[in-house]
């Protein structure tokens, strides 16, 4: 675990992520973070959008029930 600290930026306050953070994460400038309440109380912070992936697995399901409709439709 590791202490960071709230810095001011500009009219805001925020968090500087360590550079081996932001490698392990696989995240750079201009990337989304996403924020996500923990049953401890706490909160995680993850490149991971739970509610896209939950909407895609929906799309795959679709898909994969309406392969011959998605097929007939791409020609």
């Amino acid at each position: 675990m590791s202490a960071l600290k709230l810095t001011q930026i500009g009219n805001s306050v925020g968090v500087i992520l360590p550079k081996e953070m932001l490698a392990k994460m696989n995240v750079g400038k201009g990337d989304s973070l996403f924020v996500s309440e923990a049953a401890s109380g706490g909160y995680l912070l993850s490149p991971y959008d739970e509610a896209f992936e939950q909407q895609m697995e929906v799309a795959r399901r679709v898909m994969k029930k309406r392969r011959n409709v998605l097929r007939e439709l791409a020609k």
